[in-house]
């Protein structure tokens, strides 16, 4: 669960870092195969960490069907879930394709807060708000910084309003609960050194957007949904803060609390 705090995170970045954390799972299924198989083949592990087009290969391993919001549904799991790959040259069985079990349903399109799903199967990554949180590295544009509301790290709607929730289990990985990242608030983050963000997210997917990528979301959150009580920060970071990129972004958020406030 998410918790309760101004800020929304993905909620798969809430845990330690899953690179890591399948990436061990991953290892550890490598060595049973060879325990069994011999160590004569070759393998190659991945978890997002090399361009293999995962989405595609699992449907076709039939571990799930890529959806309408193009993210892979299981029929045991919902779309709640992490991909990871091992290529071997190990001869096995080939599973039959997933079906596509997404029928007439709309719902991840007509929820997506900036259209990025622009038809069924299509997503233009330069609309989504996990693009522009996470992997767009400079100005987010205008036109999408009211449309990212409260949310400083990824986006989980599409994903959320899936039926096939139904289905989706807790995970017993305890190193996925939302417990093990620190609790934030959005004036703190603020503030934070290179030092600080260093250390708070060493063990967490948050680093991968580096400090001026974090600060930039966090500025623009509070330009939709602060209140008069964050314009001294916004103020001070907009003024003199390190990060070129991090000012900017905290000066339209100072333009926007000010106008939503009626504030001169």
């Amino acid at each position: 669960e998410t918790p309760p705090v101004r800020g929304r995170i993905a909620r798969y970045a809430l845990g330690d870092d899953y690179h890591e954390i399948l990436g061990d799972k991953l290892r550890a299924l490598l060595a049973s195969l060879e325990a069994e198989f011999g160590t004569e083949h070759q393998h190659k592990l991945y978890v997002d960490t090399g361009p293999v087009l995962e989405r595609p290969l699992a449907h076709r391993a039939g571990v799930g069907w890529q959806a309408k919001s193009t993210m892979v549904i299981s029929e045991t799991l919902g779309p709640w879930m992490f991909l990871g790959e091992i290529i071997t040259t190990l001869p096995l069985a080939t599973d039959a394709p997933a079906p596509d079990r997404c029928g007439t349903c709309t719902a991840c399109l007509d929820v997506c807060p900036t259209k990025a799903i622009t038809a069924p199967y299509q997503l233009d990554a330069r609309r989504c708000i996990s693009y522009l949180t996470i992997e767009n590295k400079g100005s987010i544009p205008e036109e999408f910084r009211p449309l990212i509301g409260d949310r400083i790290y990824g986006c989980d709607e599409c994903l959320e309003v899936c039926p096939w929730n139904r289905f989706a289990q807790e995970s017993r990985e305890t190193q996925f609960r939302a417990s093990r990242l620190e609790p934030w608030d959005l004036r703190e983050l603020l503030t934070l050194t290179p030092q600080q963000f260093n250390q708070r997210f060493k063990t967490s997917p948050i680093k991968r957007t580096k400090r001026r990528g974090l600060l930039r979301n966090v500025a623009v959150a509070l330009g939709n949904i602060g209140t008069e009580e964050d314009l001294p920060i916004l103020e001070r970071t907009a003024a003199d803060h390190d990060e070129p990129l991090v000012r900017e972004h905290a000066a339209w958020a100072v333009k926007q609390l000010k106008k939503r406030h009626g504030l001169p």
